[in-house]
C-alpha cells in the first residue's frame, strides 16, 4: 500500500462507486485506513458495491457511506464533498451507442467534471485526482515510433471518435478551471490505457469484455489492433499516490504496464496460461481488408478501422520516477482478468 492514514480521520470522496476502477480505489482506501464517501446515481446499488468489496477481501462497514448524486445534476454534490480532504473523481458518463451528434457525449462529460470541481473548490477540498484516459493523449496522431507520454494531447478533429474527444475536452476544461477558478484547489490526473485485472462484480470495463469475448470464442480472430494494458489494482494505487504525494500537484500521469500489445499477443497469453478455459480463443490475425469490409454493415467493426496497424505504445516512466509506482506486468493483469471471470462463474 502506497499511503496510510493511521488515525482514520481523513475522508475521501470517490465518485461513481460501482465502477470497475472506483471500487478498487475504495477497497485500497479502506485498507489504508481512510473513511470513504462514494456517489451512486441510485442508492439501490449500495448492497452491490459492498458485495464487490467483500469479494476483494474488505468489509467496509461504517468506514464507507453513500450519497445519491448524478454528474448531470447539481443535487447531492455539496453533501458529497462536505468534510472531504480529497476527491477521486472516477465517475464518467457511459459511452452512448447510436448517438446523433458527438455533443451528446462531449457536453455531459465536460459539465460533469466541472460540477465536481466546483463543489470540491467550494468545500475547500485539498486535491482532486481526476480519472482521465489514454484517449485524451494518444488518438488522432500521425503514425509514430516513439511512445506517447503526458505531454501529448489528442487533437480535436474529425479523425478522433466522439468518446475520446469527450475525454480530451473534459480534461482540458478541468485544467482550465483549476488555472482560472480553482483558487487553492489542487488537481492531478491519471490517464490509464486499457484497464484489466480482477473483476469484483458485473460492472467492468471494455477491456474486460474483450478478454471475455476471446474466452467465449466470440472473436473468430484478432484484428491488427495495438493497445496498452494496465492492472486495475495498479490504477487504484496510482490514484492514491497522486492524491497524497506533493510532487503530483498539477501533473498528468499515464498508467501503462510495460510495452503495448497486439490483440494476438493477448490471445496467445490466454492460450498459454488458461489451459482448457482458453480452448475457444482464436490466436490468429484477421486481415485488415476483412475488417474494413465488415465495417460496411457492422458498427463495432467501423469503430476499430481507424485503429488498424496503429502503434499505441506509451510510457509510464513519469509515474514510476516521481511517485515510485511499480505496476504488475500486462500478462499478470490479463491472467487475473480471466481467473476472476472464472471465479465469478462468468466463464465456465
Amino acid at each position: 500500500m502506497t499511503t496510510t492514514n493511521s488515525n482514520g480521520n481523513i475522508q475521501v470522496l470517490v465518485t461513481g462507486g460501482s465502477g470497475f476502477i472506483a471500487v478498487h480505489c475504495i477497497l485500497q482506501l479502506i485498507e489504508a485506513g481512510y473513511k470513504v464517501k462514494t456517489t451512486l446515481r441510485s442508492l439501490n446499488r449500495e448492497a452491490e458495491v459492498r458485495d464487490m468489496l467483500r469479494t476483494g477481501g474488505v468489509e467496509a462497514g461504517d468506514r464507507l457511506s453513500f450519497i445519491a448524486a448524478d454528474l448531470a445534476a447539481d443535487a447531492g454534490w455539496e453533501e458529497a464533498v462536505a468534510g472531504c480532504t480529497y476527491v477521486l473523481h472516477v465517475a464518467s458518463p457511459t459511452p452512448i451507442k447510436g448517438y446523433k451528434h458527438e455533443d451528446e457525449m462531449i457536453i455531459p462529460a465536460r459539465k460533469g467534471v466541472l460540477r465536481v470541481l466546483k463543489a470540491a473548490r467550494d468545500a475547500s477540498v485539498k486535491r482532486v485526482v481526476l480519472t482521465s484516459a489514454f484517449g485524451a493523449i494518444g488518438f488522432g496522431h500521425k503514425p509514430r515510433s516513439t511512445p506517447f507520454n503526458e505531454t501529448d494531447w489528442t487533437p480535436i478533429d474529425d479523425r478522433v471518435p466522439a468518446y475520446q474527444k469527450s475525454k480530451t475536452l473534459s480534461e482540458q476544461a478541468a485544467w482550465k478551471f483549476i488555472e482560472t477558478e480553482g483558487n487553492d484547489l489542487e488537481m492531478a490526473t491519471v490517464n490509464p490505457v486499457a484497464v484489466a485485472g480482477p473483476v469484483l462484480g458485473t460492472d467492468y470495463s471494455h477491456s474486460i469484455q474483450l478478454v471475455q469475448s476471446m474466452l467465449f470464442g466470440k472473436l473468430k480472430g484478432t484484428p491488427r489492433i495495438n493497445t496498452g494494458l494496465v492492472d486495475v489494482r495498479d490504477v487504484a494505487d496510482l490514484h492514491l499516490r497522486a492524491m497524497t504525494n506533493p510532487a503530483a500537484k498539477g501533473q498528468r500521469f499515464l498508467a501503462i504496464s510495460g510495452e503495448s500489445l497486439w490483440m494476438i499477443d493477448i490471445a496467445k497469453i490466454l492460450k498459454r496460461r488458461m489451459g482448457n478455459y482458453a480452448e475457444k480463443v482464436k490466436a490468429q490475425n484477421v486481415p485488415n481488408w476483412l475488417v474494413r469490409l465488415t465495417a460496411l454493415w457492422n458498427p463495432t467493426a467501423k469503430t476499430i478501422v481507424p485503429m488498424l496497424d496503429q502503434n499505441m505504445n506509451a510510457t509510464s516512466e513519469k509515474a514510476q520516477r516521481m511517485l515510485g509506482w511499480t505496476p504488475r506486468s500486462a500478462e499478470e493483469a490479463i491472467v487475473a482478468t480471466a481467473q476472476s471471470l472464472i471465479q465469478l462463474g462468468i466463464i465456465k
